[in-house]
């Protein structure tokens, strides 16, 4: 992708010099959650973020399922991460730093875009942290992989998770790490636009057809981020590849392919983001129209 570096974003909120990578700690779950005893707060073992890690990125930060009572994003919040302290931030390398550069032009060029095709568009911040931070949402941590969160209209991510990206979901490449912040930008506009709001009402009402919302919304947000890739691509910023690395990156993290990775067995019923196959299609559909209303994906419903 063609970008230039310039000054930092001011939608850019750097913490990574408040987070810690120490040793195990008890991550606090919402109750409901799948997989794990509800309340309980299970210690992490490296296996277990390993495993966690697989899971959680499939709900993006809504921990393996987004319907935590009451059906908005929960993360348990008000009290610190247990566990002991953190230890010292990771010190920052010229690579790390120019990947900070490289998310502050896409952040900057991915607000630009939507102010100019929605109507009283409000900017998202981006948070970079290390390890866990403390969101409008509640605690996070890293291992939950990049989330927007609509009570604060911010977006984080731990920069990490492209290294994760790249060599256990087999998606390296500059617009593969472009689309996940483009898709959770998706959000922010769903939140704005009150998408998110009305589904998770309709999730309230209807629990039977919670992991159907869900995947809406998430294809959804594919859309859009396919959106603002037409639009960089109407502007000359791709370079070959590029669209490549963004539908392979969409179709690592379809449901069925990560239950197939942590499981081995594939369970459509449990869907909560979509399939590889619809998440390419999506992501390829707002590629190809980039108008937000090709990403009707509430038609009928």
């Amino acid at each position: 992708m063609r970008w230039k570096r310039g000054e930092r974003s001011s939608n850019l909120e750097d913490r990574r010099a408040q987070g810690g990578r120490g040793g195990g700690f008890r991550l606090p779950l919402p109750g409901g959650g799948r997989g794990l005893p509800r309340g309980r707060a299970p210690r992490l073992s490296l296996g277990g973020i390993v495993v966690l890690l697989v899971l959680v990125f499939l709900t993006k930060g809504e921990i393996l399922n987004v319907l935590a009572p009451g059906g908005s994003l929960q993360v348990p919040g008000g009290q610190p991460l247990p566990g002991g302290p953190a230890g010292a931030p990771a010190p920052s390398s010229a690579a790390e730093e120019e990947l900070v550069d490289f998310v502050s032009f896409v952040l900057d060029d991915l607000q630009a875009t939507w102010r100019g095709l929605l109507p009283g568009y409000r900017d998202a911040k981006l948070v970079l942290f290390r390890g866990q931070v403390r969101s409008g949402c509640g605690a996070a941590a890293a291992e939950m992989g990049p989330f927007y969160c609509p009570a604060d209209e911010k977006v984080y991510i731990d920069l990490g998770f492209f290294d994760e990206l790249r060599r256990r979901f087999g998606a390296p490449g500059d617009f593969a790490q472009a689309y996940v912040l483009a898709h959770e930008i998706g959000h922010h506009v769903q939140n704005l636009t009150g998408v998110e709001q009305r589904v998770r009402e309709r999730q309230r009402r209807r629990p039977g057809q919670a992991n159907e919302w869900s995947v809406r919304m998430e294809l959804q947000a594919d859309c859009l981020a396919g959106v603002w890739g037409h639009s960089t691509g109407q502007r000359d910023l791709l370079e070959d590849g590029d669209v490549e690395e963004g539908l392979r990156a969409a179709a690592a993290i379809g449901d069925d392919r990560i239950q197939e990775m942590s499981t081995g067995r594939v369970h459509p019923e449990s869907f909560t983001h979509g399939s590889s196959e619809q998440r390419v299609a999506w992501l390829r559909r707002g590629l190809r129209e980039g108008t937000p209303d090709a990403c009707a994906a509430f038609e009928g419903a």
